[in-house]
């Protein structure tokens, strides 16, 4: 993890201790998803399979996806609800582009700009308008399930002829390995490459550490702040594609509660809800201790209806711990 109290662009890098209780961390989602792991083959041997194996690797991606840029906006400070209604318009709108002919490199140009255009919204009601970020982007996310129910009269919406050509994105296989697997992995890397080793990084971070400081710093706060909501939503609208892809279908309600997983992974990955801390090491490593959880109950027969009750007490966990610490290090 990196916070700085200096100019972003040339501001130094987090203390040793930091960086130390960083890697502390990390190494200790390790741990549990290493636990997770011991515990599923325990309780269903059928944890090993290769198609197991893989359907969670999908699950990961999936949810990881749309977690890196929910850990860019929450390294500000910010939240992001509208990235389940992104991913319902998104899924519409692309099904229906594809199925009336628009080629397909196009159709994922759209999509993509659909996405950054309500990261766009998003971000400047937060810097124009002063909105809440809660608030700001709670009024999207209904908006933007709205958009979708309307534009497809609240049905699935098939790809028609391209669904075949469409597939690889979302169901294909790379050196036998998922297609979304190797772009969560591109996306990751990424992310980390640019939160640790770039100016913008650095300006994150001072923005979620302190955004009075970082704007007499010179840094360019409404810039960030935008910039972060406009990369949520471009992952949010890419997570949308895939699964346009892998299920052939635009489905309005696609997303539906993505939100609440994306945050739940991002904090038990460590980033903090008061900003400046935090990672994509630990979304990554989050993203797979969830998607584990969820394979475990499944394997186990569990009902859907308690596996909300679940995920809903691991969020309230993560969460309260947060606090807790961060009451601690006042």
């Amino acid at each position: 993890m990196e916070m700085i109290a200096g100019n972003a662009a040339a501001g130094p890098p987090a203390g040793p201790g930091a960086k130390l209780r960083g890697w502390a961390q990390s190494l200790g989602l390790l741990w549990v998803l290493l636990i997770l792991c011991a515990v599923a083959v325990y309780l269903s041997p059928s944890f090993v399979q290769t198609g197991n194996l893989l359907n969670v690797g999908r699950q990961v991606a999936l949810f990881g996806i749309v977690s890196v840029g929910m850990t860019f906006v929450i390294l500000t400070r910010g939240i992001d609800l509208s990235v389940g209604s992104i991913v319902g318009v998104v899924s519409v709108t692309s099904a229906m582009m594809l199925a009336s002919g628009v080629p397909i490199p196009l159709a994922v140009a759209a999509a993509l700009a659909m996405g950054a255009l309500f990261g766009a919204v998003n971000g400047a009601g937060v810097v124009l308008l002063g909105m809440p970020p809660f608030i700001m982007t709670l009024g999207t996310l209904v908006m933007g399930r709205g958009i979708a129910m309307t534009i497809a009269t609240g049905e699935p919406q098939s790809l028609g002829e391209a669904a075949d050509r469409f597939y690889f994105l979302g169901g294909g296989f790379l050196l036998g390995i998922p297609v979304p697997i190797w772009i969560f992995v591109a996306i990751a890397a990424a992310a980390f490459v640019v939160l640790r080793h770039t100016a913008f990084g650095r300006q994150i971070y001072a923005v979620g550490s302190n955004a009075e400081a970082a704007r007499l710093a010179g840094i360019n706060v409404p810039g960030v702040l935008l910039s972060v909501y406009v990369i949520s939503g471009v992952l949010s609208a890419l997570t949308a594609l895939i699964f346009v892809s892998r299920l052939t279908v635009g489905e309005p309600t696609a997303g539906t509660n993505l939100e609440l997983e994306a945050i739940s992974i991002v904090v038990i990955g460590g980033t903090s809800l008061f900003g400046g801390e935090g990672g994509v090491i630990g979304t990554v490593i989050g993203a797979a201790i969830i998607a584990l959880m969820a394979n475990i109950l499944n394997l186990l027969g569990i009902s859907p209806f308690t596996q909300q009750i679940v995920k809903g007490a691991i969020i309230l966990a993560a969460v309260g711990f947060e606090v807790m610490r961060h009451r601690r290090g006042r």
